[in-house]
């Protein structure tokens, strides 16, 4: 056992003697010890009930042999922190979170591990952790939060964040708003559309390492209690087995996860964390591999912010599995994946039907033949930009418009609710990418304003920085190389005109070769808006969006 190391001979009785100081009894000492991370607090609404699902997994591992030992990870809202400086401290956490759970996890020599998270960045900082430990390891989320129901319309966060800017255009009360905010989120659990962290977490199914339902089954369903067990047991068994991480978050894992992603339409932010997991286990990949998977690929879903349809109604439709069943019926997916089951992808999948073909479209009636997101790339994006297609009105496919240029998201929010920006608009907000953020915000507060002011059909959004996958619209984020390093799109000015063809995957700046290049010349880098603390270590360290944001040691 990995845990001998702090447990067994003679050189370990001072360890012992710590372990007796927490309780544990010889039995306890005698079994692999199992690491539950649990991203549990009291500020997120997709992990306030983490403390029962953890409860349950430390139950499934001492059923089935093992030690339970829980230990913390952080978890911020990004709900919550939208909008203000505290956005600047969400994506930055995936990292912190890999790292703590890598420095845990190696201090104390556990044999395997149950990641418990839930919302945006944990998934995603989990699995990067889970790929460096490689010791036997199963994901259980929280769950999703149920859709609100207002005016007998099932309702999300997006909803509550566009009635906002429907009270900035006059068009809903103050009364209106409250009623919304009163009934929008009204569970625990991740928010109920597909947006980041249910993407995400739909998306530790297809890569293996999550169970069936683990993205699905609601946070309030007692179905998630038995997972959570179940996900117990399971590790104890792939511990016995010797499966690792590295064995199921293979390249082809990450390409079916990619091929998913697409079907289901999930969150732009998918193009940020599949790339930072793949870094984990070695594989360099390149955003513009969506473009071609996006080709083959039927958009099947159409999830909030995109459609009418919530997590539970995906749910209740057979889930991950049943789209994936779907999808291999095209021969899409590698079906010999190992997987934290002990089966194949192709085992578990197989017999998984659509109940619903509302919700699930079946690949003779997509909603697209081509998948959910979009990488852009041209003259003011060459190393590339990512857009949620299935989430952009048929208008806005193709659109052409004057610049209409913002130094950060304040003064961009504020221009489109103070009625300066009119139909035709290409809203460019910069200096919002990783090193320039740094941070690299979401953009949730503007594309919902415009959204809200009714202009989601006629204005476009660019932006160096990132958006929430609740945000839907021509919302064009992580375009790169970014503003703070001298990106072209540092170099667009008011009234230029900008060009978007999502169909031909182009992203163009109408404005000559030799005028760029006078620009270029004359283009100064910004000081750091943050110089003291994580932040300011973070910008030295982060890569730009189209490499995942990954942190790399600046080269001397």
């Amino acid at each position: 056992m990995r845990s001998d190391a702090v447990k067994t001979g003679m050189q370990q009785a001072p360890h012992r003697s710590l372990f007796n100081a927490l309780g544990m009894t010889k039995e306890e000492m005698e079994r692999p010890l199992v690491g539950i991370v649990s991203s549990y607090n009291e500020i997120v609404p997709g992990h306030m009930n983490l403390d029962k699902i953890v409860n349950a997994v430390k139950q499934g591992v001492a059923m089935a042999g093992g030690t339970p030992i829980m230990f913390p990870a952080i978890a911020v809202c990004d709900g919550i922190a939208m909008g203000h400086i505290g956005m600047k401290y969400s994506l930055v956490t995936r990292d912190l979170i890999a790292d703590s759970t890598e420095a845990m996890a190696m201090a104390h020599q556990f044999d395997a591990l149950v990641m418990v998270p839930n919302c945006d960045k944990n998934v995603p900082g989990l699995l990067m952790a889970a790929a460096r430990l490689n010791v036997p390891t199963v994901f259980v989320s929280g769950g999703p939060m149920l859709a609100g129901h207002v005016h007998g319309q099932k309702r999300s966060l997006s909803s509550m964040f566009e009635a906002v800017g429907s009270y900035a255009a006059g068009t809903m009360t103050e009364d209106d708003v409250e009623e919304f905010e009163n009934k929008v989120c009204p569970t625990c659990g991740s928010c109920s559309g597909m947006y980041t962290a249910n993407s995400m977490n739909c998306l530790t199914e297809v890569l293996g390492m999550g169970l069936r339902g683990n993205g699905t089954i609601p946070a309030v369903y007692s179905e998630r209690i038995k997972l959570a067990k179940h996900a117990g047991m399971q590790v104890m068994e792939m511990y016995r087995k010797n499966i690792r991480p590295r064995d199921i978050m293979t390249k082809e894992a990450v390409m079916n996860a990619l091929t998913v992603d697409m079907a289901l339409g999930c969150s732009t932010n998918s193009m940020l964390h599949l790339p930072a997991i793949a870094h984990e286990i070695g594989f360099d990949f390149d955003i513009t591999l969506a473009n071609e998977v996006s080709a083959k690929t039927p958009n099947l879903c159409h999830l909030a912010p995109a459609g009418p349809t919530y997590m539970e109604d995906l749910n209740e439709a057979g889930g991950v599995y049943a789209v994936m069943n779907e999808l291999s019926k095209k021969n899409l997916l590698n079906l010999d994946c190992m997987t934290v089951t002990g089966k194949t992808v192709g085992e578990n999948i197989a017999n998984c039907v659509n109940r619903n073909p509302e919700v699930i479209r079946p690949l003779d009636n997509p909603y697209s033949q081509t998948g959910g997101l979009a990488v852009l790339t041209g003259n003011l994006a060459p190393d590339g930009g990512v857009v949620k297609r299935s989430a952009v009105c048929e208008e806005m496919m193709v659109h052409e418009g004057p610049a209409r240029v913002f130094e950060c998201e304040e003064d961009a929010i504020a221009a489109i609710k103070g009625g300066k920006i009119v139909a035709g608009d290409v809203v460019v907000i910069r200096y919002e990418g990783p090193k320039g953020g740094p941070g690299m915000r979401e953009m949730l507060n503007p594309t919902s304003a415009i959204a809200g002011m009714g202009l989601g059909s006629s204005v476009a959004l660019i932006t160096d920085g990132r958006f929430s996958g609740a945000s839907r619209g021509a919302s064009i984020g992580h375009v790169s190389p970014e503003a703070a390093v001298g990106g072209p799109i540092a170099l667009v000015e008011e009234g230029d005109m900008i060009r978007i063809n999502i169909p031909e995957t182009s992203l163009e700046l109408l404005v000559s070769d030799e005028e760029l290049a006078k620009r270029k010349a004359n283009w100064q880098p910004r000081e750091p808006k943050v110089t003291t603390g994580y932040l300011a270590r973070y910008a030295a360290m982060v890569t730009s969006g189209n490499r995942g944001a990954i942190l790399e040691v600046p080269k001397k």
